[in-house]
Protein backbone atom coordinates (compact mmCIF):
# COMPACT_ATOMS: atom_id res chain seq x y z
CA UNK A 1 0.00 0.00 0.00
CA UNK A 2 1.20 3.57 -0.99
CA UNK A 3 0.57 6.69 1.36
CA UNK A 4 1.49 10.16 -0.09
CA UNK A 5 1.82 12.73 2.50
CA UNK A 6 2.71 16.40 2.32
CA UNK A 7 4.54 18.53 4.38
CA UNK A 8 5.30 22.73 4.55
CA UNK A 9 8.61 23.58 5.12
CA UNK A 10 10.95 26.39 5.84
CA UNK A 11 14.15 27.56 4.26
CA UNK A 12 15.94 24.73 6.06
CA UNK A 13 15.14 22.24 8.91
CA UNK A 14 14.65 18.63 10.04
CA UNK A 15 11.40 17.82 10.05
CA UNK A 16 9.63 15.17 12.46
CA UNK A 17 7.58 12.58 10.08
CA UNK A 18 7.74 9.25 12.63
CA UNK A 19 4.42 9.70 13.39
CA UNK A 20 2.70 9.82 9.55
CA UNK A 21 4.82 6.47 9.00
CA UNK A 22 3.94 4.64 12.20
CA UNK A 23 -0.02 5.64 10.84
CA UNK A 24 0.82 4.77 7.37
CA UNK A 25 1.76 0.97 9.10
CA UNK A 26 -1.18 0.78 11.21
CA UNK A 27 -3.66 1.90 8.68
CA UNK A 28 -2.09 -0.69 6.38
CA UNK A 29 -2.40 -3.61 8.19
CA UNK A 30 0.81 -4.99 7.88
CA UNK A 31 2.14 -7.15 10.77
CA UNK A 32 5.11 -8.28 9.35
CA UNK A 33 6.88 -6.89 6.91
CA UNK A 34 8.75 -3.14 5.47
CA UNK A 35 7.94 0.09 4.84
CA UNK A 36 9.80 2.51 2.33
CA UNK A 37 9.85 6.59 2.96
CA UNK A 38 10.77 7.79 -0.45
CA UNK A 39 11.61 11.26 -1.12
CA UNK A 40 10.71 12.59 -4.41
CA UNK A 41 12.68 15.95 -4.92
CA UNK A 42 16.39 16.31 -5.55
CA UNK A 43 17.01 19.04 -2.61
CA UNK A 44 15.20 17.44 -0.14
CA UNK A 45 16.09 13.59 2.18
CA UNK A 46 14.50 10.87 4.14
CA UNK A 47 17.20 10.31 7.15
CA UNK A 48 16.87 8.62 10.46
CA UNK A 49 18.59 10.42 13.90
CA UNK A 50 18.39 11.34 17.29
CA UNK A 51 14.25 12.28 18.27
CA UNK A 52 14.93 12.88 22.07
CA UNK A 53 17.45 15.99 22.16
CA UNK A 54 16.69 18.98 19.93
CA UNK A 55 20.11 19.63 19.65
CA UNK A 56 20.96 17.01 17.64
CA UNK A 57 18.83 18.14 14.66
CA UNK A 58 20.50 21.32 15.09
CA UNK A 59 23.85 20.39 14.64
CA UNK A 60 23.14 18.58 11.76
CA UNK A 61 21.94 21.35 10.25
CA UNK A 62 25.09 23.45 11.02
CA UNK A 63 27.42 20.41 10.06
CA UNK A 64 25.64 20.00 6.83
CA UNK A 65 25.97 23.51 6.01
CA UNK A 66 29.58 23.79 6.69
CA UNK A 67 30.48 20.60 4.67
CA UNK A 68 28.09 21.56 1.60
CA UNK A 69 28.46 25.85 1.45
CA UNK A 70 27.03 27.65 -0.86
CA UNK A 71 30.43 28.17 -3.82
CA UNK A 72 30.24 31.40 -6.23
CA UNK A 73 31.86 28.39 -8.57
CA UNK A 74 29.06 26.58 -8.65
CA UNK A 75 27.22 26.56 -12.07
CA UNK A 76 24.04 25.21 -11.32
CA UNK A 77 21.98 28.58 -12.71
CA UNK A 78 19.14 27.73 -9.64
CA UNK A 79 21.64 28.68 -7.24
CA UNK A 80 20.99 25.68 -4.90
CA UNK A 81 23.63 23.26 -5.54
CA UNK A 82 24.61 22.63 -1.88
CA UNK A 83 21.35 21.82 -1.79
CA UNK A 84 21.61 19.21 -4.24
CA UNK A 85 24.78 17.81 -2.71
CA UNK A 86 22.99 17.27 0.77
CA UNK A 87 20.03 15.53 -0.53
CA UNK A 88 22.69 13.19 -2.33
CA UNK A 89 24.58 12.65 0.91
CA UNK A 90 21.19 11.95 3.24
CA UNK A 91 19.26 10.34 0.84
CA UNK A 92 16.32 10.07 -0.88
CA UNK A 93 14.70 6.91 1.09
CA UNK A 94 14.85 4.37 4.47
CA UNK A 95 13.91 1.01 5.15
CA UNK A 96 12.01 0.40 8.00
CA UNK A 97 11.19 -3.08 9.38
CA UNK A 98 7.62 -3.89 10.67
CA UNK A 99 7.25 -6.26 13.79
CA UNK A 100 3.84 -6.84 15.01
CA UNK A 101 2.49 -3.78 13.68
CA UNK A 102 4.98 -1.69 15.30
CA UNK A 103 7.93 0.28 13.22
CA UNK A 104 11.10 -1.39 14.65
CA UNK A 105 13.30 1.61 15.78
CA UNK A 106 16.15 2.25 18.49
CA UNK A 107 15.34 4.04 21.16
CA UNK A 108 16.37 7.25 20.31
CA UNK A 109 15.80 7.14 16.73
CA UNK A 110 13.03 9.19 14.60
CA UNK A 111 12.23 9.47 11.21
CA UNK A 112 13.22 13.11 9.46
CA UNK A 113 12.38 14.79 6.17
CA UNK A 114 15.14 16.73 5.40
CA UNK A 115 15.09 19.88 3.70
CA UNK A 116 17.65 21.86 2.31
CA UNK A 117 15.92 24.48 -0.14
CA UNK A 118 13.18 26.15 1.17
CA UNK A 119 10.61 27.28 2.00
CA UNK A 120 8.67 24.62 -0.37
CA UNK A 121 5.09 22.30 -0.05
CA UNK A 122 6.67 19.51 -0.18
CA UNK A 123 5.71 15.44 -0.34
CA UNK A 124 6.89 11.94 0.15
CA UNK A 125 5.79 8.04 0.14
CA UNK A 126 5.32 5.87 2.61
CA UNK A 127 5.22 2.07 1.13
CA UNK A 128 4.22 -0.49 3.49
CA UNK A 129 4.85 -4.39 2.28
CA UNK A 130 4.33 -7.62 3.63
CA UNK A 131 7.10 -9.90 4.36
Amino acid sequence: MLYEFRIQTGKTGFYPITDKVKEAVAKSGVKDGICVVFCPHTTAAITINENCDPDVVHDLIIASDATFPDMRDFRHMEGNSAAHMKSSVFGASEVLIIENGKLVLGTWQGVYFAEFDGPRTRHYYVKVMAG
